[in-house]
Formats: structure tokens, sequence, C-alpha cells
């Protein structure tokens, strides 16, 4: 039965009326996630950014026989309360390395105590009132100010939140990723090589290839269990190092850099392949000259997104042990080290206020590193990129 012009002009109505509230709604989701990311990081740099600074006072310090043994003697007592308990146990200490100390007294900007760097930075909170009126008069002598903390990344983690850092983190996050990256690209270049231009198509290959898409799927912590299981109760590795946390998330690695690799290979144009057979050309000298070459930069496009996504887990990391108390940065891949996201975990739990913007500032170190790592990958594409 023929319709109308005019019934034909109520459906094509009605399609332009859904098309149009699927454009809206789409939009709605997109306004919605980039309002999601706004706030997201207004958080983030709102509660992150002050970690960055940290409170320094200029108090009188008396280098005398009694402060050698009792390090509170060495400043006067009004301003005890206020000093980091950091810095007072280092005096000892400088007298002993400086026998020319002994007997003088010195004004010196010393780190502030945590609760001083809090009421300056307008939480008025851990300050008795006795306290907080030193603590303005100071400021208001210029004595007491909010500076560059450069100790936030020249320190390894602390109790006390004043002399927290992420040095050893980093640190631990580099050795680990080191480890990750000797392991993960070679064996996961070499097994996307073999699978796409030497291995026959049959069922063995085929099983192979959906176990390698189902790893790819799985959550991050089960890869954890298997390297606990294998890598510390086998093998022996040592626990909570770099090692062992390498080696582990070289394997949650190894699929994401063997897809890759097979999709910049499937990208070469079997033209090149056919052209280099012609001049008489072994395949793996067709492999090594001609096509890894030219699939190179999807290559590392994708082994750098890997190990960005290696960078950010936690979960694996902590059933190895990578969620230790490290003061100090690790001198060898087979010493106890932590990484930063284990870090970040481990102050999210501390109580005080001050490690609030402590875990804020390490998030906005690791989104800093992550967003540069995946914008490296980016520009490889974009310049390397070749289109068939």
């Amino acid at each position: 039965m023929s319709q109308s012009f005019d019934e034909i002009s109520a459906q094509l109505r009605r399609r332009h009326r859904k098309t149009t509230r699927l454009k809206w709604m789409s939009m709605g989701a997109l306004g919605l996630a980039a309002l999601f990311l706004v706030v997201f990081f207004g958080d983030m740099l709102a509660k992150g950014l002050p970690a960055f600074q940290q409170a320094q006072i200029q108090v009188q310090v008396d280098y005398n026989e009694r402060a050698a043994e009792l390090p509170l003697a060495a400043v006067q007592e009004d301003v005890r309360p206020l000093v980091s308990r950091g810095y007072l146990r280092l005096i000892p200490g400088r007298m002993e390395d400086n026998p020319e100390l002994l007997g003088t007294t010195r004004k010196e900007w010393v780190l502030a105590d945590s609760a001083v760097d809090q009421y300056l930075k307008g939480h008025h909170t851990g300050l008795r009132d006795g306290q907080a009126a030193v603590v303005e008069r100071l400021q208001a002598d210029g004595r007491a100010e909010l500076r560059f903390n450069s100790g936030f990344f020249t320190r390894g983690d602390s109790k006390m939140a004043e002399l927290a850092g992420i040095a050893s983190a980093a640190m631990g996050t580099l050795m680990t990723l080191l480890v990750t990256l000797a392991v993960a690209f070679p064996i996961g270049v070499m097994t996307a090589v073999y699978l796409e231009e030497f291995a026959p198509d049959n069922r063995l290959t085929q099983l192979i290839e959906i176990n390698i898409n189902n790893l790819a799927a799985i959550p991050s912590i089960l890869f954890g269990l298997l390297g606990l299981a294998i890598f510390i109760n086998v093998f022996g590795v040592p626990r909570s190092s770099p090692l062992v946390g390498g080696l582990t998330l070289a394997l949650m690695t190894l699929p994401v850099i063997i897809i890759a690799t097979r999709t910049a290979l499937r990208s070469v144009p079997d033209s090149i392949r056919h052209a280099a057979f012609g001049v008489g050309c072994s395949r793996w000298q067709v492999v090594r000259d001609h096509v890894l070459p030219l699939a190179l930069p999807g290559i590392m496009t994708g082994s750098i997104i890997g190990l960005a996504q290696a960078m950010g887990e936690t979960a694996p990391l902590i059933i190895v042990g990578m969620v230790a108390f490290i003061p100090d940065v690790a001198a060898s891949f087979s010493e106890a080290a932590t990484v930063l996201p284990a870090q970040i975990f481990t102050w999210a739990g501390e109580p005080e206020r001050a490690f609030v913007e402590k875990t804020s500032g390490g998030i906005l170190v690791l989104l800093a590193v992550l967003i540069s790592l995946n914008a490296t990958a980016v520009v490889l594409r974009k310049t390397f990129e070749r289109r068939w």
C-alpha cells in the first residue's frame, strides 16, 4: 500500500526528531564527561598544589654542649613545639660533623612542624592558642613563611608529614619500569613477529592468539598473584624489590605489547614483503630490514602506552609487597622499594590533615608523568606514521 506525501513527511519529521534527540544526548554525555574531568582536576589542583609549599620559621639555634644530648635545648622554649622533630634530630649529627659549631649561636631558617604548615595554609588545626599567637608573631616579623617544598622531591617517605617526600617512590618506579621494559619489550616484540610473520595458521597458534587477547583483559590483581606464586615462592626473587615488581608488571604488559606489535606489523603492506622477496631476500631479511623498521613507530607507541598503564598499577604490586614503608632510595634492584601509586595509597590512609595534600600532590606528579608518556606516544605516532 502506497503512502501519501503527508505520511512520508510525518515519518521524516519523526526521524529528524529522533536524530536531534540522539545528538543532544551525545553532546550531553560529552559535556558530563568534560564536567567530571574539570571537577576532578580542579579538586586535585586545589588539594595538591599546597603540597609544593612548606612552612619554614627562622629561629635562633644555640649549639651548646647540652644540645648535643638534648636537641630541644638548642632552640628557644617558646618555639620548640613549632620546629619539626626531624630538624631537631639533625642537630647532634651536625655538631659532630662540624665541631666548630660548638659554642656558637646562629639564626637559621628551619623546617616547621606540620601543624604550623597547615596553620599558615589556612587550616586552623593542631595548634593551641598560645602556639598560634607565636606563629602569628613570627609571621608578622617576617620569620615564618611558606617556601617551595624541594624536600617533597628529594626526601623519601616519613611518618612526619613535613618530611614526607616521593624520592624513594619515584626511584622505585623508575627501577621497576626498567625491569618491565627490559623483559616485556624484547619478548613481546619477538613473540608478535613470530606469530605474524613465521607461525603457521593452525589450531595451536589460534589458541595462543586467543589466550593473548584474554590475558590483556583479565584483572591486574591476578598478575600479582601469579608473580607471588612464580617469582617469589618458586624462584625466590626478593619480596618488595623492583626486580619482582618489574617481572610482575612485565607479565601484565606482555599482551599489550604483543597486540600492538602485531597491529603495527599488519599495517605494513604486503607489497613491501613481495618486493623484498622478489630481489632474493630471505624471510628473516624481509622482516629485519623492511617490515620491522616500517612498523617500529607503531611498536614504540604501543609499548609506551603499555608502560604507562603499568606505571599506574597498584594492585599487583601490593600483592608482591611493594607497599612497604621505604624512607630511603633503593641502592639495587634486589632491595626493598615502593612505587608512586603504592606511596599514594599509603598516604591516603594516614589520619593527619597534612597527608591529604601530600596524597593529592603525589597524584598530580603521577598524572603529569602519565600524560607526558601518552603525549609522547601520540607525537611518535603522528611524526613517523605512514599511510599506505
